[in-house]
C-alpha cells in the first residue's frame, strides 16, 4: 500500500480520481485546500490484482477425479508425519475448489475449499485476498503456466 497525493482543480477531481482508480485499488479520498485555490487529494492506493476466473485457472486440466485420485495417491504414498510440499497443497486447494465449484457442491465443500486456500495461504506466508479460493486459482493458474507470479506479495516473516 502506498499514498498519492495529486494538486487538481476541483473541476477535475472527479476525472483524477477516474484514471486513478484505474490503475489502482483506492482507499477513500481527503481531501485538502492547496496554496493557491486547488484542491490537493490525499488517498491510499495498492496495485489492482487481476484474479483469475474458475474458467481460466482450470482450462485444459485432468478431469476432477484424475486431479482427485493424483492428490489422495501423493498423501498415501508419503511417510507418516513426512512434510508435503507446496505443490501438494496448491493441487490439493484447486481440486477442493474445482469440486465446490462443480455441480450437487453444498456448504460443505465450500469450507473445504476455503479451508484449502487458507491452509496454502498460511503456507505461502501471502496475505488472504477478500476470497482465498481466487488465490488458489492465481497460484493455480501461474504453476501450471511455468510463469512465476510477480505480483504476488507476501507477509514479512
Amino acid at each position: 500500500m502506498f499514498e498519492i497525493r495529486v494538486i487538481c482543480d476541483p473541476a477535475d477531481e472527479d476525472r483524477v480520481l477516474s484514471a486513478l482508480g484505474g490503475a489502482f485499488t483506492l482507499g477513500p479520498a481527503r481531501n485538502y485546500p492547496s496554496r493557491d485555490g486547488r484542491r490537493r487529494l490525499c488517498l491510499t492506493a495498492h496495485h489492482a490484482e487481476r484474479w483469475p476466473t474458475p474458467e481460466e485457472a482450470y482450462e485444459d486440466t485432468e478431469s476432477v477425479l484424475d486431479s482427485l485420485n493424483s492428490v489422495t495417491a501423493i498423501a498415501a504414498d508419503a511417510e507418516c508425519y513426512t512434510a508435503l510440499g507446496r505443490d501438494y497443497y496448491l493441487c490439493k486447494a484447486a481440486v477442493l475448489d474445482r469440486i465446490a465449484l462443480g455441480p450437487g457442491a453444498d456448504a460443505r465443500d465450500t469450507n473445504a475449499a476455503e479451508d484449502a486456500a487458507q491452509q496454502l495461504i498460511a503456507m505461502d506466508r501471502a496475505t488472504a485476498p477478500a476470497d482465498p479460493r481466487a488465490y488458489v486459482r492465481r497460484e493455480y493458474l501461474a504453476w501450471r503456466s511455468g510463469v512465476p507470479n510477480v505480483g504476488l506479495r507476501r507477509a514479512r516473516p
